[in-house]
């Protein structure tokens, strides 16, 4: 991106802090790691990666490090991924900046109305991770899963405007004013995913999306592991 030319200004780069950097030094240290390894004195939205409730004074600290870093301008936007209603609550009794966004699952199988309304509450931007079902087909997760990319539904409205089904998601999201993160690595794909705002989707349309919620969340339960068990540290360089 640096080679494009493209103006910096341009450019919206979003990071996390992994759990091994919670707490509130060690999530300064965090940012400096970050920002060094992407070459910017700022990052424009910088989010924690998990409540992690079974360490939620760690989870505090790192939070109140993210309020810090706002105040100092070096990044210009905090949130949290993964929170669930509840861990909103706690966290807001004891910071002070409300988060920017929530980032979640959240894709047409599994839509979480009551994450999305806890942060319309409050005023938090929805983001969805895996907003056009990656999670429901990616290898190894298991055989059981049923991709939304090969829904009758989606695949049928896709056909219907001349675009895929990753991009019927995408508008679906846009539509109802959530922030999407698609995952690619494929040029022609991501050209793709840009190519979502020459189409709009009818209110029957977006109701059929509506209603393929199954409530089966596909990643892990934040209530239920504990990701500082799993000796994943983010390197120094």
């Amino acid at each position: 991106m640096r080679r494009s030319g493209v103006d910096r200004s341009d450019v919206f780069i979003e990071t996390k802090v992994w759990v091994a950097d919670y707490g509130y030094d060690e999530t300064l240290h965090a940012f400096d790691k970050s920002a060094g390894k992407l070459g910017v004195d700022v990052i424009d939205l910088l989010i924690l990666h998990q409540p992690m409730p079974q360490h939620f004074e760690r989870t505090i600290g790192a939070y109140k490090a993210l309020e810090q870093l706002l105040a100092d301008g070096r990044v210009r936007a905090i949130g949290v991924s993964n929170f669930m209603p509840h861990h909103l609550a706690n966290l807001l009794k004891e910071t002070t900046v409300v988060p920017a966004v929530n980032q979640v699952e959240l894709h047409p199988y599994f839509t979480q109305p009551d994450v999305q309304a806890a942060n319309a509450e409050h005023g938090i931007l929805t983001q969805a991770w895996s907003p056009i079902g990656g999670i429901t087909f990616y290898p190894g997760y298991g055989d059981e899963r049923r991709s939304v990319m090969q829904d009758e539904t989606i695949k049928a409205i896709a056909s219907a405007h001349g675009k895929s089904p990753a991009q019927v998601m995408l508008r679906w999201h846009i539509q109802q004013g959530r922030s999407a993160t698609p995952k690619s690595v494929n040029p022609g794909r991501i050209a793709q995913n840009f190519d979502v705002f020459d189409f709009t989707l009818n209110d029957d349309e977006i109701a059929g999306i509506d209603a393929l919620n199954t409530d089966v969340r596909l990643g892990p339960s934040p209530d239920d592991v504990d990701p500082s068990t799993w000796g994943l540290e983010i390197p120094e360089d």
